[in-house]
């Protein structure tokens, strides 16, 4: 484990803890830790690319506003980040497993849960898979299948990697990582970027790959981590309508976010409540922040 000191704000140095889990198939998840107090697990937005800097995107950075007060743990999921050792392959199962492996190394029995973005379809499938692991969680941007969309919507993120090996061959794909290994950034790279730039063994095997066997492997992990599954990707409505956790949810207002996933979220859950669609706005950002602050002291309490 390394330890060292940030200094996110004046005044608010914070202690962050970065170790490191290897899972049963060889993946090492990479996690770090901020701040005392009640755990909250992030999972972060991003899609493929869902790591732990990506909260310094986001709108409201949980790192940033809620380490003074619970002890805020982020990941880098498989794949993502410095967690780019997985197999490539994916499915939910072995992402909320992978979730729960690092609850566990923290010796964590019970923690908060916050996602954006793909981050939301983690935190359902999470609370579906270890419900008793979970005592609240914020979902901002929620993706999901409605009539604004369609699985092409994100699909199409694929496309350039698939066009680039079909043309070029693999050696063309990896020369595009090594020029960017970012997913989101260059979709030319395609979701094994940052393995390939890392791991000089398995870059040699991408490119030893026909072209025909790389573009299968990327739409079957295409088609895993953005399934056909209207509407949520990982749980079900009828499973929704069940949901244990309360839930507050942050509505997005594009394609990949629809505002109708999320209020379908909080008229199918139990417990779910939504905030306005422009809660991030210059106008009501600090308002909306003290709502989810108040929200999981509630519930860290109880």
């Amino acid at each position: 484990m390394i330890s060292v000191v940030i200094n996110p704000g004046p005044g608010e140095a914070k202690e962050v803890a970065m170790p490191d889990i290897t899972r049963p198939d060889g993946a090492i998840i990479h996690y770090e830790t901020f701040g005392r107090g009640h755990p909250l697990l992030l999972l972060a937005p991003g899609g493929v690319n869902s790591e732990i800097a990506f909260w310094e995107r986001s709108r409201i950075n949980p790192i940033k506003e809620f380490a003074g007060e619970f002890m805020v743990i982020g990941m880098d999921q498989r794949h993502a980040g410095k967690s780019w050792s997985a197999p490539p392959t994916f499915s939910y199962d072995l992402t909320a497993a992978d979730q729960v492996a690092v609850l566990d190394a923290l010796g964590v029995a019970r923690a908060h849960v916050w996602g954006g973005c793909i981050g939301v379809a983690y935190v359902l499938r999470l609370i579906k898979e270890a419900p008793g692991r979970i005592g609240a969680a914020v979902g901002q941007d929620p993706v999901g299948l409605d009539h604004t969309n369609s699985p092409a919507t994100f699909q199409a993120m694929f496309a350039p990697t698939l066009d680039l090996a079909k043309r070029e061959g693999t050696a063309a794909v990896v020369r595009s990582v090594l020029g960017d290994p970012m997913f989101v950034v260059n979709n030319a790279g395609g979701p094994f970027a940052r393995r390939i730039k890392e791991d000089a063994a398995f870059r040699a095997q991408i490119e030893a790959l026909s072209a025909t066997d790389y573009v299968a492997l990327v739409q079957s992990f295409a088609a895993a981590i953005w399934p056909n599954s209207p509407p949520f990707f990982t749980v079900s409505e009828e499973w929704l309508s069940d949901c244990p956790a309360p839930l507050l949810i942050m509505p997005g207002s594009d394609a990949f976010h629809p505002t109708g996933i999320a209020h379908m979220i909080c008229k199918t859950a139990p417990r779910a409540r939504c905030l306005d669609v422009d809660c991030r706005s210059d106008a009501k950002l600090a308002a909306s922040i003290q709502v989810v602050r108040q929200f999981l002291k509630q519930y860290a309490t109880a």
